[in-house]
């Protein structure tokens, strides 16, 4: 069977304390519209980290169908960019092992990342090069919200990045579509794989998405 791993990567700094919930709601309706969903859930699998000062697996990879919930996220601490990339790196050769010792085909993994502040650690840079420097670097979505800065969302994504629009969207608002998008990105993949039978996967990130602007990754 062929498998689609997705990663969501959410930052549970402290200055998401008054968007977390909003978040958490969204991803209890990814839960339900995938879990429900025999073509999707069989095509893909998914994987909640948070991230703050440290960063922690909260979902290893599965089926949606297979559990009850997606944990809830939390808030507090700072925003270590560095632990969120070696946490992915860490899982990604793991889940891609263990899925191809099951006799699954494994197309390369996709990471949607989220952050409203500025990565505290100077250092980020190194794990970010270690993981796209690995034989699965995933297909990385970068969003920015809040305080997050255009320049550091574009070069954390190497596929597609958007920013929070500033004049009258609120955090809230921004999360709720980064949520729809991060749910129908898995989807319409889910969809293509099964369209064509696995020979080509055509990965559906949405090109736009509703209080956001896309950031250009081809500026110097």
């Amino acid at each position: 069977m062929q498998i689609l791993p997705f990663y969501l990567l959410c930052d549970e700094s402290g200055s998401m304390a008054n968007d977390v919930d909003v978040l958490n709601h969204s991803l209890e309706e990814l839960h339900n519209e995938i879990s429900t969903n025999p073509t999707v859930a069989d095509k893909t699998r998914f994987s909640l980290i948070g991230f703050s000062t440290d960063a922690q697996v909260l979902q290893p990879l599965a089926d949606l169908s297979d559990i009850d919930e997606v944990p809830a996220l939390s808030a507090g601490g700072l925003t270590s960019f560095g632990n969120a990339f070696r946490t992915l790196l860490r899982c990604i050769e793991t889940d891609v092992a263990a899925l191809k010792a099951e006799g699954h085909e494994v197309y390369r993994p996709v990471a949607f990342f989220m952050s409203d502040g500025i990565p505290t650690d100077d250092d980020w840079t190194q794990a970010y090069q270690e993981l796209t420097a690995s034989r699965y670097c995933p297909k990385i979505i970068a969003f920015g919200i809040g305080d997050a800065e255009e320049s550091t969302i574009a070069q954390v994504a190497n596929f597609r990045a958007f920013i929070q629009k500033r004049d009258g969207v609120s955090a809230a608002k921004a999360l709720s579509e980064f949520a729809k998008s991060l749910t129908r990105s898995i989807v319409n993949s889910a969809i293509s794989i099964s369209a064509d039978g696995g020979s080509d996967l055509k990965l559906a990130v949405d090109d736009n998405v509703p209080n956001f602007t896309t950031v250009s990754l081809d500026k110097l």
